[in-house]
């Protein structure tokens, strides 16, 4: 039986469909996030974004992400959704969902700023009888610290008249076997009471809530994930690099051992990792442990490791370029991970500056990336054509991203010499095919 009147008034707007939820930050998070809501007859929902481009082509039907399909915004539109450049709406709304960034500054230390931004910015909006969920990857402490002070400024009462909940992202994009709404949201509280208004808000995507103890138990659950798989990619880099000094191939050890039933969980090497998350967990975590005296030497290692496959591979290419006169590469995949247009955190961006700096001459083919726009590259490229015969123009074919849409057979049949990053070839030296 509901009794705090907070979740009353969240329970009566629910009942009587009129539920307002807006969402912050329409990228490879938000935007699904912000379509599931939509599909609810009991929700109104809202879209906001300070990249007026992004909302003048959510407005026209457009998408700017490749497996987000037109018809999924035709669809939101039709829902009733509004997009917005501009925050002030937000004293509409009911439920707000932040999916800001939070990439790591260039000392290793946690870049805030978009989220402290935003409060600051916008909470002059904010009001009693709402409830604000962070969905951003963040490290323990961030609601308390950094959210947390600006609703005071407000004079609200956590739990009593206002939620401060957060719930992780838990978004794969490009994976169509686990979609958002098949995937359990972790939800953690300021209070009890913030953690039961999150909890009846998500269960409206009829989705599996887990409830957490405590708001820091769910911030800190996002890194666990991540940082699991970060170790253990580190460790698969690690031993592909020995593997390969013994000339054993990893995938091949790789396939041999996931035959077992029980406890092993196969992991790939690759040329780095990438994502806004796995890259960036382990130094959140490695931050925030410093602040306790703790030092985290494990899950650090497993970072630093990762981030040196870059230089492994350049090392790599410049053992055999005189061998094969190699002084014009091209780069098959820009992405971080296959069939999507998602360039965060790279690998091949630093490979790609670290080609340029030995005066190699650079291009790439990615269908998925036309052009490249990062803040972390400064210059401007655009693919080459997705035409296979291009490929016998390059010394190299330098595979970082292994797209199923590419077709290996013709890349091979057009390529000098390959290193293969993603273990789509057998090593074959006598051929001109290697790993790295």
């Amino acid at each position: 039986m509901v009794s705090h009147p907070l979740n009353k008034i969240f329970n009566n707007k629910i009942k009587n469909k009129n539920l307002k939820i807006g969402v912050i930050g329409l990228g490879y998070v938000g935007l699904p996030l912000l379509y599931a809501f939509s599909k609810s007859k009991k929700v109104k929902a809202f879209g906001f974004d300070n990249d007026k481009l992004k909302i003048e082509k959510l407005r026209s039907g457009k998408s700017y992400i490749n497996y987000f399909k037109k018809k999924n915004i035709f669809e939101m539109i039709t829902n009733g959704v509004n997009f917005y450049d501009n925050f002030n709406k937000i004293r509409e709304v009911d439920f707000i969902i932040v999916c800001l960034p939070t990439p790591l500054k260039k000392n290793k230390s946690p870049d805030m700023s978009y989220i402290v931004n935003f409060m600051k910015s916008n909470y002059k909006y904010f009001r009693k009888y709402q409830a604000i969920s962070l969905e951003s990857t963040t490290y323990p402490g961030t609601c308390r610290e950094l959210i947390l002070p600006y609703l005071l400024k407000k004079k609200l009462k956590i739990g009593k008249n206002f939620s401060i909940i957060y719930s992780p992202e838990r978004e794969d994009p490009g994976n169509k076997k686990f979609s958002l709404t098949k995937i359990p949201k972790v939800v953690g509280g300021l209070s009890k009471n913030c953690r039961e208004i999150g909890s009846l808000v998500y269960s409206l995507l009829n989705i599996k809530i887990i409830k957490t103890p405590s708001i820091e138990v769910a911030e800190i659950t996002k890194l666990l994930e991540n940082i699991y798989r970060s170790v253990n990619i580190g460790m698969i880099n690690e031993l592909k690099v020995l593997c390969q000094k013994m000339n054993i191939n990893i995938f091949d050890v790789i396939k041999a051992a996931k035959t077992k039933p029980f406890g092993f969980h196969a992991f790939y090497p690759g040329p780095g990792y990438g994502g806004h998350c796995i890259p960036i967990d382990p130094f959140l975590l490695t931050w925030r442990a410093k602040k306790f005296n703790f030092d985290t030497k494990f899950i650090k290692l497993s970072g630093l490791i990762n981030e040196g496959m870059p230089d492994y591979i350049i090392s790599k290419i410049l053992k055999l370029k005189k061998k094969f006169n190699i002084k014009k590469i091209l780069i098959l995949g820009i992405a971080y991970k296959k069939n999507v247009d998602d360039i965060r955190e790279s690998p091949s961006f630093k490979i790609f500056e670290l080609l340029k700096r030995k005066n190699f001459k650079v291009d790439y083919l990615d269908p998925y990336i036309p052009y490249i726009k990062s803040r972390k590259f400064k210059d401007k490229k655009k693919s080459i054509s997705f035409k296979y015969e291009l490929i016998k123009k390059y010394d190299l074919s330098l595979i970082l991203t292994d797209h199923d849409i590419f077709n290996f057979k013709k890349i091979k049949s057009f390529s000098k010499v390959i290193i293969d990053c993603r273990g789509r070839y057998q090593p074959d030296p006598m051929n001109n095919i290697f790993q790295a």
